[in-house]
């Protein structure tokens, strides 16, 4: 049968093109088929409900027991650009397809290899970009043959069927997949208010007027144009509480025109990607003001030089151009803020903090190294609010103010 489908021309892609053909096909080739065959059920499961990102795959759930040259189908990683043609997105599905039915014709078990987006040794530091994954990485495999991958096989297969039908009818889903090249939305967290006005691919024109209600950080931002503002700079806010108190005080209006933007946390792609859009767009200072912790820390250098398991898109999503407005640990012992308002370190924040110093860009950041020093040496930390026990507008009224007139971030 797979001989059969494998001497066809065009089969290969009708067999994607079909939801849950190419799982069913893998499943009829023995005691592994039957295995990938079962956990195929589970993919059309997944299929009806919200499935979940192949990014959140771990690699100690990975079999890679070394496979004879040919029984491998490869993903290819996508290079910088911003888009690529939905011709070649067929193409490199069929071309995975095509690989699995020559393994199950030869008696063999199919493969698919991938890189290993979140090992440190995939990653480079380029003070310009932020991280981003070298061009020869390590891979590893998800075997069809394994009862622990299995089901992550299959899964994959199920998710390529559904991409490549949705890139041949011109239609969008949104899930956590980073790529709008294979018509995969990413869903959206984060929220913008200031002065800023665009308009979305569709045509709807969005005000992001700074009042007490945010506008939520658009599914498609690259699809966004007729960017319009007159922001004198960016303020990234970590937490939503912490923002919707700023816009509460109308601090988009009262110092200068500014836009501000929350990931309401680590920030999704969408945030990210906007972020980078409207540096792209103004060129203005974007600075940061984060919990005085490492959590925040982290935070902060997401945003700056991006996260490993990121790194193939660095290009689009870092901004390195990002400053450290606050709460600085600095700041902590300047405004004589009481040890009782402060929170003691945990192991887990020592070991984070621990991590982060050890990262290449922190010795490119001696002020931030400083800073970091003065973390790990108090074993406190701080969160934003603790401002409120010098006044409860202590933020707003005078902090931020005095930090952006007299230049106060490293």
């Amino acid at each position: 049968m797979a001989e059969r489908a494998i001497g066809q021309s065009g089969r290969a892609g009708r067999a994607v093109g079909q939801s849950g053909r190419a799982g069913r096909a893998v499943g009829q080739s023995g005691r592994e088929g039957r295995a990938i065959g079962r956990s195929g059920r589970a993919g059309r499961a997944i299929g009806k409900s919200d499935w979940p990102a192949p990014t959140s795959m771990e690699d100690r759930s990975v079999c890679s027991t070394p496979v004879p040259a040919g029984n491998k189908a490869s993903l290819r990683e996508t290079s910088h650009e911003s888009h690529v043609p939905s011709a070649e997105v067929l193409e490199s599905i069929e071309n995975v397809i095509l690989d699995v039915l020559k393994s199950l014709a030869q008696n063999k078990a199919p493969v698919l290899t991938l890189a290993r987006r979140s090992d440190w040794r995939n990653i480079e530091f380029k003070d310009s970009v932020g991280l981003q994954m070298i061009p020869h990485y390590t891979t590893k495999q998800i075997r069809s043959d394994c009862p622990r991958s299995a089901p992550k096989f299959a899964l994959m297969l199920k998710i390529l069927s559904m991409i490549y039908k949705m890139v041949q009818s011109n239609t969008y889903a949104t899930k956590r997949i980073p790529r709008r090249s294979l018509h995969v939305l990413s869903t959206t967290r984060g929220f913008v208010a200031g002065n800023l006005s665009y308009t979305e691919e569709d045509g709807t024109k969005v005000n992001c007027t700074c009042s007490t209600t945010a506008v939520t950080v658009p599914s498609n931002v690259q699809g966004i144009k007729n960017l319009i503002s007159l922001a004198k700079f960016m303020l990234i806010v970590e937490k939503d509480a912490t923002f919707q108190r700023l816009l509460d005080d109308d601090f988009c209006n009262k110092l200068s025109p500014c836009i501000m933007i929350t990931g309401r946390g680590i920030p999704d792609l969408n945030t990210r990607l906007l972020v980078r859009k409207l540096w792209d767009s103004f060129q203005i200072p974007i600075f940061t003001l984060m919990d005085a912790d490492p959590h925040g820390v982290e935070i902060m250098c997401i945003y700056k030089y991006g996260s490993a398991s990121m790194s193939f898109e660095a290009h689009h999503l870092t901004v390195p151009s990002i400053k450290w407005l606050g709460l600085l640990p600095s700041d902590l012992q300047r405004l004589n803020i009481h040890k009782d308002a402060l929170i003691p370190f945990t192991k887990q924040d020592q070991k984070k903090l621990a991590s982060i110093q050890k990262r290449p860009y922190i010795a490119c950041q001696p002020t931030w190294k400083k800073e970091l020093e003065i973390m790990a040496a108090s074993k406190l930390k701080a969160e934003i609010q603790v401002l409120t026990s010098l006044s409860s507008d202590y933020l707003s009224r005078v902090y931020l103010p005095n930090k952006l007139q007299f230049g106060g971030w490293v």
